[in-house]
């Protein structure tokens, strides 16, 4: 039996935010150019869903973001930056709860209650 590595369940994390995509570019870009010393990490290709970022030694980071009905998913990866990655998803404010609220059927929608009066 084989076991893949630890790391593996690290290198692709995500999560749901009320950010637009873009927002989320924003925040990506300005959260790992203000890193401490070996975290941080410089853009290095951006399209309008997703950005690329290199940081010590080379270590590539990669961020996408894509709109859904339960708000922007974003997805993040790297090999050595997995913690990093994971802070900064953690730092995005999450998505608003979808409630979904059941319809209320016709026959009872046109029901009144009278209450008794004082």
């Amino acid at each position: 039996m084989s076991y893949p590595h630890q790391q593996s369940r690290r290198q692709l994390q995500d999560t749901l935010t009320s950010l637009t995509v873009a927002e989320v570019i924003t925040a990506a870009t300005h959260f790992f150019a203000t890193r401490n010393g070996v975290y941080t990490a410089f853009v290095e290709k951006q399209g309008p869903s997703h950005v690329v970022l290199r940081g010590q030694g080379g270590e590539e980071i990669a961020i996408g973001a894509r709109e859904t009905a339960a708000g922007t998913a974003v997805s993040g990866s790297s090999y050595l930056f997995d913690q990093q990655v994971a802070r900064f998803l953690e730092s995005l404010p999450p998505a608003t709860a979808v409630v979904d609220v059941p319809a209320v059927p016709a026959d009872m929608a046109a029901e009144t209650v009278t209450l008794p009066t004082a």
